[in-house]
């Protein structure tokens, strides 16, 4: 900004610079040509005042002029009596014997005439001039003053725009500064005031909104660990009931109640992520933990194998062989595949499948498909209130998504009819056993 500054100001003061220097050096050409014309008629009609009145063959006696300047007795015949000049007399002394003061140039120089008279009668004329170099040179001069001038006044010019620039740009140079560190989760920097009350009044403004964005978060992450909080608390009562109640004689009890323990457990780890989550600001890309893809998928299908069966659905589960060695970031996963299971079951139709394949690269792709079909587009589908049936929320598919670019994968829908989800994970093959 100080560059633009200081260009701004020069090139106005350059342009303002021309527009004044430019008449003011034609002015002083025309001053000067002017001047000398002057000196030369002043010199003129003060030789002719002092001339006597002469006779042919007569002595002409001339004044005392400045040096510079030719002074010359003409005749009427035109032939030069005393002084300098043409020996015959030029177009402009002779156009003087009608009584008539002449101004011309001839030769370089500048010439005028005026006549000479006696009893109202011409007798002659008088004619005095100078050479126009020496009128150039003192225009010269004049136009390096001029220019010297200007150059002062532009170096002043430099000199104040610089000043001012570091003026106007400094307090918007602290103004980014805390706006980046803003940006860079320091929500304690707040704008500092300064002298110009445009850029004043937005520090306020910045100050505000920090102020009010900073009571923002501080509201969503105390609900989130207060809800995380009393999330854990009770389940934690559930789980040492249903642990007491795993002891107990009865085959089916337990097996029922360790069924219900491993849903606790899930939700006790799906709990503990939204309370780390809401510590601290998540990293994309870096996930906490990983796990072979094939026990993620087991455990979502023991999780929903009953779910399904009691709706009279089922549910399978194939990895392919390239995909047993790669291990994927479990919690990411667990929770996008409960979505996504979720919203087949409530949403789909027939029997949903999930597929884990090896991609190529560094990266599994987990299918999730049913038999129905989605009026919604790829990207509508993943808008937040969005809703593939009447009923449901529009959140789960949104959360899905934010939560797959969270640990660095993506989620798309695959195909409309039958309905199919795509979900990418980055992945990792265990390093190579010794022997």
């Amino acid at each position: 900004m100080r560059q633009r500054v200081m260009r701004v100001a020069v090139v106005a003061v350059l342009v303002a610079l021309v527009l004044l220097a430019t008449p003011l050096a034609l002015g002083i050409q025309t001053s000067f040509f002017a001047d000398e014309r002057d000196e030369l008629e002043r010199t003129a009609l003060a030789a002719a005042v002092h001339v006597p009145p002469f006779v042919v063959g007569g002595h002409v006696e001339l004044p005392p002029h400045e040096r510079g300047i030719d002074v010359g007795v003409y005749d009427l015949s035109g032939r030069l009596r005393n002084g300098s000049g043409p020996r015959t007399a030029d177009a402009v002394a002779r156009a003087a014997r009608k009584g008539l003061v002449v101004r011309g140039r001839g030769d370089h120089r500048l010439v005028v005439a005026v006549p000479l008279s006696t009893r109202e009668q011409v007798i002659g004329t008088v004619r005095a001039s100078s050479s126009t170099a020496e009128v150039w040179r003192r225009i010269v001069l004049a136009w390096l003053g001029l220019a010297g001038i200007a150059l002062v006044a532009l170096t002043t010019a430099v000199a104040v725009a610089r000043r001012q620039a570091r003026t106007l740009s400094a307090p918007l140079e602290a103004l980014s500064a805390k706006a980046g560190a803003v940006a860079d989760g320091d929500l304690t920097a707040r704008a500092e005031g300064s002298a110009i009350a445009e850029i004043d009044r937005v520090a306020r403004t910045q100050n505000t909104m920090v102020e009010h964005l900073t009571r923002w978060l501080e509201h969503e992450r105390h609900f989130s660990s207060n809800a995380s909080h009393q999330l854990r608390t009770a389940l934690a009562g559930l789980q040492l009931g249903l642990e007491a109640a795993a002891t107990g004689p009865d085959a089916e009890q337990r097996a029922a109640v360790t069924e219900a323990l491993d849903q606790v457990r899930h939700l006790q780890r799906t709990v503990d992520e939204v309370l780390r989550l809401a510590r601290a600001t998540p990293r994309p890309g870096v996930p906490t933990t990983v796990r072979p893809a094939t026990e993620v998928v087991e455990g979502v299908e023991r999780r929903w194998h009953g779910t399904f069966a009691t709706g009279g659905r089922r549910l399978g589960v194939d990895v392919e062989p390239g995909a047993r060695g790669l291990s994927i970031p479990d919690r990411a996963a667990e929770q996008i595949l409960d979505v996504l299971l979720d919203n087949a079951l409530r949403h789909g139709r027939g029997t949903v499948r999930v597929t884990v394949r090896e991609t190529g690269g560094a990266a599994a792709a987990m299918d999730v498909s049913d038999e129905g079909s989605l009026k919604l587009g790829g990207r509508a589908v993943f808008e937040r209130g969005a809703t593939t049936s009447r009923g449901g929320s529009g959140i789960g598919l949104t959360l899905a998504r934010e939560l797959a670019e969270a640990a660095g994968g993506r989620l798309t829908l695959a195909r409309s009819e039958p309905t199919t989800f795509t979900l990418l994970l980055p992945a990792t093959e265990p390093p190579p056993s010794d022997g």
